[in-house]
């Protein structure tokens, strides 16, 4: 079992990113069985402990889950829970999904590809490549110091404070340019490089960055550099549509009722276009586990510039980001992981140095833009990770 410090290390490293109809009654009184596909070696996943993290779904905290496991040491594959609430059909093992902040590992590779070219200079401000973008306010703001967390540009603003403001907008386009002009607006969280605090905007700006130097949308510079050399044949960029295009299982949100009970809101349709170059990808558990294997392998990004991934800044206190991942150690192990999270829809994608072992979930959560981490979720990667 793992002790109590383990529990709150992962618990802390795993939390999702802060990231239609009537009302659905529950359906969870009948779960749908979980299935799975065991293929580990003797000191692989534990088979077990994953398909008992399964059971049960849908329950009130998701209505489905997915899960890959890989690597070097075995691997496993399991689904449960529902397609939808309404006819309570086996969730499809293959959907498309929100993946929420898993965009910014494309992201960075994006940049540090251009970085490897030439092109952008890691060390060099972005007010060199966006001249205008900032106003005076700002000290210089490298280009490195986007990728990591440390550039001090406050959040910008959303289609509003609460569940229920963004979900009466959810159709709104919010660009990324009114995205970023409301952040500069507010000045400098901090000097840059003094703390590090993970925020969407950081990479807002970057993918700005990657259109100015390319002179090509980030869309299709993702495309291109990242995602078609990695075999990721159902992951795409939707832009301003709100659909999830092809195979998905549908997304709910929990909401309270007048008399105190809970519903489930269906909020797969949703514009995303204010998440763009942070977090508006569409993706799969199986294109997502192809993703880490090319990036952590170095078939995407030259092992020079690679190294920014796997660097956390180490002279500021408490900082676990490095470009597009996180750093934790759990049971004895260093992973590299990201999450992501948009309504309906939560997602981890981890593993290893040295790929011995690799995690992918995607997640029905019905709290996925909550600051604590799904239980759903946890409990999967406590299973998957020991």
């Amino acid at each position: 079992m793992p002790t109590r410090r383990h529990t709150t290390v992962l618990a802390a490293s795993l939390v999702l990113a802060l990231g239609a109809g009537p009302l659905a009654a529950p359906a969870f009184a009948s779960a749908a069985p979980a299935s799975a596909s065991p293929h580990a070696t003797t000191s692989g996943p534990d088979t077990a402990a994953l398909a008992a993290a399964l059971k049960n779904l849908p329950d009130k905290d998701a209505t489905y889950a997915l899960v890959r496991v890989g690597g070097t040491d075995g691997r496993w594959r399991g689904s449960a829970g529902v397609h939808d609430l309404a006819s309570g059909r086996a969730s499809d093992p293959d959907a498309r999904f929100r993946a929420g902040s898993t965009t910014k590992v494309v992201t960075a590779a994006v940049v540090l590809q251009l970085a490897a070219e030439g092109r952008v200079n890691l060390n060099a401000p972005v007010q060199r490549y966006l001249p205008g973008l900032l106003p005076r306010a700002f000290e210089p703001i490298t280009v490195r110091q986007l990728l990591n967390h440390t550039s001090g540009i406050q959040p910008g603003a959303g289609l509003g404070d609460t569940f229920e403001e963004v979900y009466a907008h959810r159709f709104d386009t919010l660009t990324p340019q009114e995205v970023v002009a409301t952040a500069v607006a507010k000045g400098p969280e901090f000097r840059p490089g003094r703390k590090q605090h993970y925020l969407n905007i950081n990479y807002t700006v970057l993918g700005m960055l990657i259109e100015r130097v390319t002179g090509h949308t980030y869309a299709a510079e993702a495309t291109d550099r990242i995602l078609r050399p990695a075999g990721m044949r159902d992951t795409y960029f939707p832009g301003t549509d709100p659909a999830i295009r092809g195979p998905h299982n549908r997304g709910y949100q929990a909401v309270e009722r007048a008399d105190g009970s809970t519903g489930f809101l269906d909020v797969t349709e949703w514009n995303q276009a204010d998440r763009w170059a942070a977090g508006d990808m569409i993706s799969t558990t199986a294109d997502l586990e192809r993703l880490v294997g090319h990036l952590f392998r170095g078939d995407l990004v030259p092992r020079p510039q690679l190294k920014e991934m796997f660097t956390v800044p180490s002279r500021i206190e408490g900082a676990t980001m490095s470009a597009g991942l996180q750093r934790f150690e759990f049971e004895g192990r260093v992973y590299w992981l990201k999450s992501g999270a948009r309504y309906g829809y939560g997602t981890v994608v981890a593993a290893t140095r040295d790929l011995s072992r690799t995690l992918v979930v995607s997640v029905g959560a019905t709290d996925a833009k909550s600051e604590g981490m799904n239980p759903v979720t946890e409990r999967i990667a406590r299973a998957a990770l020991k």
